[in-house]
């Protein structure tokens, strides 16, 4: 006996629908001249539904699908057909994704009428917890879609952390250290969301406080190709280069003065990414800017603008 394709649900997700009673198996529709076949399922209890009465679920993780992944998926359908159907809610006339949207986006693609579905009864959360679970398995989000998975679970459906957690199979300090790269400014977001800074990246520089250095070197440990621990020294010598020397004023300058300067010499030393020292007397001054080594000199002077 043919054994029937694995299930590519991972075992949490089918876990957690396999409880469900099935539905019925309705006849399947007759054919579409001209169209593609539609791909066969050896499972039972399972449906096939319309694909225009299917809308993405609105708390789906995942904000893009790259086209190229898209047009795979559609052409691994078209000759081997849907190893797995897509798991839907009945929310009024139509069906609402829980899981396979990607599946369902290459059946549009393709223009196939139907889609073979398994239709469970799950309430928001527990959608949005379904949802969220089976792109984690599938490991389809990245780092910054899955902090926004975990933080919707939480806000839209007053869970706590440690509750979220249990609802994806996650420790709680998982879900708290994904969390915080939400406090990560865009800018950053997006430079892990496209696999250019890893997470390991992110946590070093979430220990820096200023947005604006953090930029910055995040922007040197990409140009440079840091490891983690290159970046980590990195921000070692920039959190010396602020607070290793303070602001040199005249005697006699004023608090507001001083203060101005000190300001001065922060932003100086975040911009440029090394230690800067403002040397303030009255109407005249120095600035210094130390850097170490030939590589370090040529990235300074290309900030300043200075061509040798």
């Amino acid at each position: 006996m043919a054994t029937p394709p694995k299930s590519r649900l991972g075992r949490g997700l089918g876990g957690l629908i396999s409880s469900a009673a099935p539905a019925p198996v309705a006849p399947k529709p007759e054919a579409v001249p001209g169209a593609a076949p539609t791909p066969v399922v050896a499972a039972q209890g399972y449906q096939e539904i319309a694909v225009h009465l299917v809308e993405p679920s609105p708390y789906q993780a995942r904000r893009e699908i790259p086209p190229e992944q898209l047009g795979e998926l559609a052409e691994s359908i078209r000759s081997e057909g849907l190893l797995q159907p897509i798991v839907v809610r009945k929310v009024g006339a139509k069906f609402q994704l829980i899981a396979g949207e990607r599946r369902w986006r290459a059946f549009q693609q393709l223009k196939i009428k139907a889609i073979p579905a398994r239709i469970v009864e799950a309430s928001n959360a527990s959608s949005a917890a379904l949802g969220l679970i089976e792109n984690l398995q599938r490991e389809g989000l990245n780092p910054i879609e899955e902090a926004h998975g975990f933080a919707s679970l939480i806000r839209d459906f007053d869970l706590t952390q440690e509750t979220a957690a249990e609802r994806v199979g996650k420790g709680r300090a998982s879900v708290a250290n994904s969390l915080r790269l939400l406090s990560l400014d865009a800018e950053l977001q997006g430079y892990i969301a496209k696999n250019l800074l890893s997470v390991g990246h992110a946590k070093v520089l979430l220990g820096v406080e200023d947005a604006a250095q953090r930029a910055v070197l995040a922007r040197r440990a990409i140009e440079q190709g840091l490891s983690v621990r290159g970046t980590e020294k990195l921000t070692l010598q920039a959190k010396a280069a602020v607070g290793a020397k303070p602001a040199r004023t005249a005697k006699g300058t004023s608090p507001q003065d001083s203060a101005a300067v000190a300001t001065i010499q922060k932003k100086l030393s975040s911009h440029l990414g090394a230690r800067v020292a403002v040397l303030h007397a009255g109407k005249k001054g120095r600035i210094v800017i130390e850097y170490r080594g030939n590589d370090d000199l040529q990235r300074l002077l290309e900030k300043l603008g200075v061509e040798v």
